[in-house]
């Protein structure tokens, strides 16, 4: 394996750090602000005018669409560190670029699997980022770790699809870009247990698609939304069926896989820059007479974070690799496996930065509080920990049969 990306992606990661220390970081605290004059008020989900500057900026450094490799011409492989330096902000940067969940993950569905009119109604605006999106799948009601579970109802009635049904933590309903769901539900109750569901489009303003609530994540409320939704007998033409009736459960199992690797990436990076404000918070601060730098304690706790990363990263640029050359089905293992031990290992890190800045890293004066929160969530998204280990525990049930 060889993990050294092309040359392009050498000079696009450099690019991206420096669109990051120039324009994206100084960005923060005007996005910060901008965001918290509006709180608690009906325009809490606007967007914050400095992230269409940064899009703009992005445009012009060449930094657009590069997650999609039939659009930026990138492997996985020579994308990881360009994901791994957008993390470092992962509320911002990956926006700017247009490289931002659950976007990219529609985006690549739809590439995939729309039909040319379906492409040019939503493909088109997102990768131009005009607009956004979001992926109904998981529901209140049942255990949507098993996919197989969701209840929502899609029936056929002549010409149109009737959609009725449940569902929560839908990312990105809050803000007022998102324009179109990409929702799964069930097709063929009575069929084959993997064949039962299906996928529809759904623009935002079809009658009888109800927003509930916006829920926070651990008390966070993001610009964009993890939403409860309602379908009530929400009609749209059959025409907005996403690839083909029962072709679902397939779809989403395509969708998940690169958007898996693309959260760890992003995880890294975010990791990183904990590390570094970790290192930075132990030289200057001191107590009982050294440096914090100068205590054992904090020094294992510095170096096992480094330890730890090293590791990681190597396991997703693995499963980049293995992307790239057998494919998602041939890296499902792997796939399984960043998604549990990154997440895992982000927490960890994150806890200890928190730690060596004191009560300070529990207040919003650092964004270790904020980061910790979304790396403990990324153990629910995409599938808690559980559904990983199981999958990773059947193929090596299977290797040693």
């Amino acid at each position: 394996m060889d993990f050294q990306p092309s040359d392009t992606a050498v000079e696009l990661t450099t690019r991206m750090r420096t669109f990051l220390d120039e324009a994206v970081l100084p960005a923060e605290p005007v996005y910060d602000a901008w965001r918290a004059e509006r709180r608690g008020t009906p325009h809490e989900w606007d967007t914050p005018p400095v992230l269409e500057d940064l899009k703009a900026e992005a445009r012009e450094r060449g930094l657009w669409n590069l997650f999609l490799p039939s659009v930026s011409g990138l492997s996985n492989l020579d994308y990881a560190p360009i994901a791994e330096v957008s993390g470092w902000s992962p509320v911002i940067a990956p926006e700017a670029i247009n490289c931002q969940a659950p976007d990219t993950g529609n985006m690549e569905t739809l590439h995939l699997f729309a039909t040319p009119e379906q492409k040019q109604q939503w493909l088109d605006p997102l990768l131009a980022g005009e607009i956004r999106s979001a992926f109904a799948m998981t529901e209140p009601d049942v255990a949507s770790s098993d996919a197989t579970n969701v209840q929502t109802s899609i029936r056929r009635d002549g010409d149109e699809y009737v959609i009725s049904g449940k569902k929560w933590w839908i990312s990105g309903t809050a803000d007022p870009r998102c324009a179109v769901f990409i929702v799964m539900g069930k097709t063929d109750p009575d069929g084959p247990k993997h064949r039962q569901q299906s996928m529809v489009l759904v623009p935002r303003d079809t009658p009888g698609l109800e927003i509930k609530r916006h829920l926070p994540v651990f008390g966070y409320q993001d610009q964009h939304g993890h939403s409860e939704i309602e379908f009530h007998d929400v009609r749209v033409p059959v025409s907005n069926l996403l690839g083909e009736e029962g072709g679902g459960f397939a779809i989403a199992q395509a969708r998940l896989g690169p958007g898996r690797i693309h959260h760890c990436m992003r995880l890294i990076g975010m990791a990183e820059r904990a590390v570094e404000a970790m290192a930075k918070r132990a030289k200057s601060r001191v107590a009982f007479g050294r440096a914090l730098a100068e205590q054992g304690v904090v020094r294992e706790q510095i170096a096992n974070s480094r330890l730890e990363i090293e590791q990681a990263r190597l396991l997703v640029l693995k499963t980049a690799w293995l992307i790239d050359n057998v494919g998602t089905k041939g890296a499902r293992t792997e796939i399984a496996g960043i998604k549990v031990v990154v997440p895992r290992i982000a927490c960890a890190i994150m806890d200890r930065a928190i730690q060596v800045h004191g009560a300070g890293g529990m207040s919003d004066d650092f964004p270790l509080a904020y980061f910790y929160a979304w790396a403990r969530a990324l153990r629910m998204a995409d599938g808690p920990d559980e559904v990983h280990l199981r999958s990773v525990a059947r193929e090596e049930l299977n290797r040693h049969a």
